[in-house]
């Protein structure tokens, strides 16, 4: 049996709130830095989506179809290609035109409402898998959370969902002496298929790709195609974000000759094939069975909660946050669940994180911040805001 590649990204773009100052609380109820928004987008889309989409597309044709790739869109990211690119949506309904592209199903609003509030998980599933299948005429069958968020209570929420495969962490803490390069099912849900991230490979083109400290610089295709080669198991799952090329890896590092190049790299191999999760699952038999009890996610060196959920500050927006949801399904207004659903991005949390040393180097290059506590402060003020025209409408019904 050939060895399996199973290549997947994720496409998110956070919905960035303006500078929301205590004076502003009771007045102004818009939140968002549209112009922001719309800036980072339209740049975005015009170092990563749209030369990576063609040039995915070019592959698929190339290969014949023996190219394949997954992807989940955040709803978040799907509503601002809609406003400020919607070229950007035209280029991935090409994709989905060839057939060898699967769109995953998520959180629509890229939030923790798994960790949080059950109603409110179903929820922003069944939105985001409405929207999939209208933008892209395709119903998802795969599930990924939040951040690659897993444990054992969520394998079941998404098995009950109706979703037979999900993607997760291989976490080095949870895996021991096994190996990510299988498929596992959920202890807890024995008919849940799981694939798992192979971080060591992945990490070496999302990370390590432009360093060139690291010893193995400069990474080629065939190079890369060689180390899945020699892996053991059955499947290398190669999950990334998909701005990875050409916004954090920069085009003159060589990232996107590196991918248009991989596709022969592996063929010329031998013994490999592309598949998406769907199919992987299909032909591939688990080896065995994962206990999660704690969750665990694709983040950080401790690959758990701790990327939004390790501090004071963060805890406190996020309880203060989830409160509203019992209120709000009693008045269920539109703009306020809009509003909920935004607010609830991980982003925010993610920007008031305070660890040191590597990880908070990360955290730090991507906040719009200039310490996590200004990010709460801002983060809060504009929750009080939101908290006032919940408690106002409620007190209307």
């Amino acid at each position: 049996m050939k060895k399996s590649i199973c290549l997947y990204f994720q496409v998110h773009q956070p919905t960035r709130l303006r500078q929301y100052r205590f004076f502003d609380i009771g007045k102004d109820s818009h939140y968002y830095d549209d112009y922001a928004n719309r800036t980072i987008l339209k740049r975005v889309a015009q170092k990563c989506y749209l030369p990576m989409n063609e040039l995915l597309l070019e592959a698929i044709t190339k290969s014949k179809g023996k190219f394949k790739v997954a992807f989940s869109i955040s709803g978040s990211a799907l509503e601002q290609f809609d406003r400020y690119a919607p070229e950007v949506l035209d280029s991935f309904r090409k994709l989905a035109d060839t057939g060898k592209v699967e769109f995953l199903c998520e959180t629509y609003y890229h939030s923790l409402a798994s960790l949080a509030a059950p109603s409110e998980f179903i929820h922003q599933v069944e939105k985001h898998k409405a929207h999939i299948q209208d933008a892209f005429g395709v119903a998802p069958t795969t599930f990924r959370n939040t951040e690659l968020i897993y444990s054992d209570a969520i394998a079941r929420q998404v098995y009950d969902l109706g979703f037979k495969t999900m993607l997760t962490e291989g976490a080095r803490h949870i895996m021991g002496w096994q190996s990510p390069n299988y498929i596992y099912t959920a202890e807890s849900q024995p008919k849940l298929r799981l694939l798992l991230r192979n971080y060591g490979l992945s990490d070496d083109v999302a990370f390590r790709f432009s360093e060139k400290a690291w010893n193995e610089w400069p990474l080629t295709a065939e190079k890369f195609a060689g180390w899945i080669k020699a892996a053991e198991g059955d499947i290398v799952n190669l999950f990334m974000d998909y701005e990875t090329f050409g916004e954090h890896q920069k085009e003159d590092s060589g990232i996107f000759d590196f991918m248009r190049a991989l596709p022969a790299a592996v063929t010329a191999a031998g013994d490999m094939e592309f598949v998406t999760p769907s199919q992987a699952v299909r032909g591939i038999k688990p080896v065995g069975s994962l206990s999660v009890p704690d969750p665990i996610s694709w983040a950080d060196e401790e690959r758990d909660l701790s990327a939004w959920l390790g501090n004071e500050l963060q805890q406190d927006a996020y309880n203060k946050l989830y409160r509203q949801t019992e209120k709000l399904a009693i008045i269920n207004d539109p703009e306020l669940w809009s509003d909920f659903g935004h607010l609830q991005e991980s982003d925010h949390l993610y920007y008031m994180c305070t660890k040191f040393f590597s990880d908070g180097e990360v955290h730090k290059r991507f906040s719009p911040y200039d310490t996590p506590y200004e990010a709460f402060i801002n983060y809060m003020n504009v929750l009080s805001d939101f908290i006032i025209r919940v408690n106002d409408a409620k007190q209307q019904i």
